[in-house]
C-alpha cells in the first residue's frame, strides 16, 4: 500500500502490531489504534507494509488563515489575564499543615497530603465551574431554559463544596451554593 489517502475510521493490518483503526491523519503521518497492543502508533502515510481491510473516504478539511486566525484570536481572548485572577488566601491556621486520609482498612497505610496543595486545588476547581459558566451564559446554541438549567448544576456543585469553606481566610471567597447565604 503506497502513500493511500486513508479516512478515519479506515482498517488496517500491521506486520507486526496487527489489526488496527485510523483515528487521525495528517500530511505525513496516520495514528492508528492497534488493538492488540492497546496503543496508538504514528506510522508514515507511505509505510508500505501494510495491508487495508476497510478504506473509509478521507474527508478533506479546507481551512482559511482567517479561519486559524479567528480560532487563535477567541482562544487568546478565553484566557484571563494574570493580573485578574483573584488572589485566593488560605486561612492561617492552615499553613503548612497536613491533610492525613486514613483507610479503614488497617493493612493500608495512610495518605498524607499537604493542605496548601489541596487547597490550590479547591481554588482550581472553582476557577473552572466559573469558565464552564461564563462558557454557558455566552454560548450562541443555548437557550434561556438551557442555560438556567446548566446554571443549576453549577449552583449545586458550588454548594457540594462548601464544606471546603473552612479553608479560606476570606469570607468573600467562600463556595455558595442555592442553600443559606454565609
Amino acid at each position: 500500500m503506497s502513500a493511500m489517502e486513508l479516512g478515519i475510521g479506515s482498517q488496517v493490518r500491521h506486520p507486526k502490531f496487527g489489526k488496527g483503526v485510523v483515528v487521525e491523519a495528517d500530511a505525513s503521518y496516520y495514528k492508528i489504534y492497534f488493538n492488540f497492543i492497546a496503543e496508538v502508533k504514528t506510522i508514515a502515510r507511505d509505510f508500505q507494509h501494510f495491508e487495508l481491510i476497510e478504506k473509509k473516504e478521507a474527508e478533506p478539511i479546507a481551512f482559511s488563515l482567517a479561519d486559524i486566525e479567528r480560532a487563535v484570536e477567541n482562544a487568546i481572548k478565553k484566557i484571563p489575564p494574570v493580573e485578574t485572577l483573584p488572589k485566593v488566601s488560605m486561612a492561617q491556621k492552615w499553613l503548612k499543615g497536613n491533610m492525613i486520609l486514613n483507610p479503614y482498612n488497617p493493612e493500608l497505610s495512610n495518605k498524607e497530603v499537604p493542605i496548601a496543595t489541596f487547597f490550590h486545588k479547591i481554588v482550581m476547581v472553582r476557577e473552572r465551574l466559573r469558565v464552564l459558566e461564563q462558557n454557558i451564559n455566552n454560548h450562541e446554541k443555548l437557550d434561556d431554559q438551557d442555560r438556567i438549567a446548566l446554571q443549576q448544576y453549577i449552583t449545586r456543585a458550588y454548594g457540594s463544596l462548601t464544606t471546603f469553606n473552612v479553608l479560606f481566610a476570606d469570607k468573600e471567597d467562600y463556595f455558595k451554593g442555592s442553600g443559606k447565604e454565609d
